[in-house]
């Protein structure tokens, strides 16, 4: 399986959670934007609407009073009365007096107004014109002009809009048109017009402002336009089509590409007029916002994710650095080598784990400096015990010769009848078997005062007097554990180095023997001359020095044993916390202390049993060197 490193996948999680998080909010954003965008394009069209279509209404209202001046004025109906026989006077007549009492009224209020005519069904006709060259309307042109507006003004008498000019041809106008009863009759009996430019009608809607591509236009019942931003499209029809979404749309924003392009349209009817008043924009157009906030997310994201990317680099390096260090400084760590990782700046996790490594990394150098001491020293114990164990061999050279010389020498002492010549040698007997064939290193305290006991009988035959030791042992210490041949040493060293001027009837040996918490101790004590205190530290320092000793000199014994090798004896058996230690004063004595670990009773009681049986001499003899205090 491939293995993918902790810093790429720390990468890719924040990758994954970046793209999500810029994913979301941006998908978020770009819908909200859309549809609001979408509503505010759709509002302000419909206001745009709203607006022309208000002001076109007003526009038109002021033309609608101007007709109702003609349409109450009753020479106005008189005249539509009048026979298509009338006299040439009566025309002019009328003629002059409309044109006193409303024409001219009207031309100062509305002089955008360019004609205003009054049409009888019969063919009575008065035509006004405000400026310029009057045209010349013969009956035949009258005539046309009724059958036309027969057909398309409203019945009722309704105001009808017309894109239609009697004027012929000339600039764009736009006809206000509506029947007109009689006098005397209630039914419709002529018509009563008012012609206005386009343009003046235009000038509402110039001002309307759209942007680029986009444009207002007014279109009528039948489909042409009234009004365009492109004079040029003015009076032509719109494309095939998009009338009947006019009509079906209603109020509502709707697209087509009735004109080549998608556009967006909404349209509002005039109430005068009924004619639709339109604003067209191209959908590009509305959809550029949303381009453009599209573009700038993606720019904006691009840029957040650029910056999270290094932010989510530099945060996983921060992490994984200090992870590589302390992989660096494991490996050196398995070598061997004990490389300390230096801390960072920052106070986290990370910090307290490389604080705790460098801690563990102490500990072990420590440990392993103690390890490598403590292997020395039983490198050392170990060369001791070999040297300690040759010493045994050297005195296990042929011990069957001596112990047949010794049998040889009782027997003689036997025939000679000299009880102590046997005495001694039995004693010495013992002693050489205790010391060649015991090879127990632990052994009980009954057993080394034993050896002492008959060590004492050679010592009294020596000395030609009975000595008494001091015995202070309690019976349920007996059998407690101790090191073989310690006890009876340092009673030898009494006799050599504590009585140097002779043994007096005053001077005492006691053999003592106690627990003091986890600490087994055997004491012997003297009263001898006792040591200096320059003399006292040197055999505690070479006490100190924990090894055997190797020849002899002062503070050794006969046989090579001396108090060091007692000492280091007892640490090689039970370890370097124990041993030996020395209080002496001058003149009052001294007394020698083997500290020694307490051991189980049933333990001691099984290997002093065995002990016993294999140390009993063929020839025993107690003696009396023995005081129980």
């Amino acid at each position: 399986m491939m293995k993918i490193r902790l810093r790429v996948r720390l990468l890719i999680g924040f990758l994954v959670v970046i793209l999500l998080s810029l994913s979301t909010v941006g998908i978020a954003f770009y819908t909200i934007s859309a549809r609001q965008l979408s509503q505010s394009a759709e509002n302000q069209m419909t206001q745009i609407v709203n607006n022309a279509v208000h002001h076109t209404n007003l526009y038109l209202s002021s033309y609608q009073r101007s007709m109702v001046a003609l349409l109450s004025n009753v020479s106005v109906k008189k005249y539509i009365d009048l026979p298509s026989d009338r006299e040439e006077y009566e025309n002019y007549r009328y003629l002059t007096d409309i044109r006193d009492s409303i024409v001219d009224p009207v031309w100062i209020r509305n002089p955008e107004i360019s004609a205003l005519y009054i049409i009888g069904y019969n063919g009575n006709a008065l035509y006004y014109f405000n400026g310029g060259t009057e045209p010349s309307l013969g009956p035949e042109e009258t005539a046309k002009q009724i059958d036309f507006f027969k057909k398309h003004t409203d019945p009722s008498g309704r105001l009808t809009i017309l894109n239609h000019s009697i004027q012929g041809e000339g600039a764009p106008m736009l006809t206000l048109v509506r029947r007109i009863r009689g006098l005397r009759s209630p039914e419709m009996k002529g018509f009563v017009g008012i012609e206005v430019k386009s343009e003046e009608l235009s000038t509402l809607w110039k001002g309307i402002d759209l942007g680029t591509d986009s444009y207002f236009f007014i279109v009528d019942n039948g489909g042409r336009i009234q009004y365009h931003a492109d004079p040029k499209k003015t009076g032509k029809a719109l494309p095939a089509g998009l009338q009947d979404q006019i009509s079906q749309a209603g109020v509502a924003m709707f697209h087509s590409s009735a004109e080549g392009e998608k556009r967006a349209y909404i349209s509002r009817k005039a109430d005068y007029s009924d004619w639709n008043l339109v604003v067209s924009i191209p959908d590009s157009q509305l959809v550029k916002p949303l381009e453009t906030t599209r573009t700038l997310i993606f720019i904006v994201a691009g840029i957040t994710f650029l910056c999270a990317l290094f932010l989510a680099n530099r945060f996983g390096a921060s992490i994984t650095n200090p992870i590589r260090r302390l992989m660096k400084g494991m490996s050196q760590t398995e070598k061997g080598n004990w490389e300390f990782i230096p801390l960072p700046k920052r106070h986290d996790e990370i910090t307290e784990l490389i604080i705790r490594y460098n801690l563990m990394v102490n500990r072990l150098s420590e440990l392993v400096d103690i390890v490598y001491q403590s292997e020395l020293k039983n490198k050392e114990m170990q060369a001791e015990r070999q040297k300690a164990e040759f010493q045994s061999l050297q005195l296990q050279i042929n011990p069957h010769f001596l112990y047949n010389t010794l049998e040889t020498v009782v027997c003689y002492a036997v025939i000679q009848d000299s009880e102590e010549i046997s005495e001694i040698v039995g004693a010495l007997s013992y002693m050489l078997h205790y010391s060649v064939r015991t090879h127990l290193e632990e052994i009980t305290v009954a057993n080394e005062l034993k050896h002492v006991m008959f060590f004492m009988v050679i010592i009294n035959h020596r000395i030609g007097r009975a000595f008494e030791i001091d015995l202070r042992v309690a019976p349920d210490l007996l059998l407690r554990k101790m090191v073989r041949l310690t006890l009876q040493p340092l009673v030898e060293n009494v006799f050599q180095h504590a009585f140097r001027g002779g043994i007096e009837d005053h001077h005492t040996i006691a053999i003592d023997a106690g627990e003091e918490e986890d600490c087994f101790w055997v004491s012997v004590e003297d009263n001898g001359c006792g040591m200096a205190p320059e003399r006292l530290e040197e055999l505690r320092a070479k006490l100190r020095e924990n090894r055997l000793a190797d020849g002899g000199g002062e503070g050794q014994i006969h046989g090579n044993i001396g108090v060091a090798n007692v000492h280091r004896r007892i640490q090689l058996v039970f370890g370097e916390e124990y041993g030996l230690s020395v209080e002496s004063s001058l003149g009052r004595g001294t007394k020698m202390i083997m500290r020694m670990p307490r051991t189980a009773a049933a333990a001691q009681e099984r290997d002093a049993a065995a002990g016993e049986e294999a140390l009993l001499p063929p020839n025993r003899s107690d003696g009396n060197a023995w005081r129980v205090g």
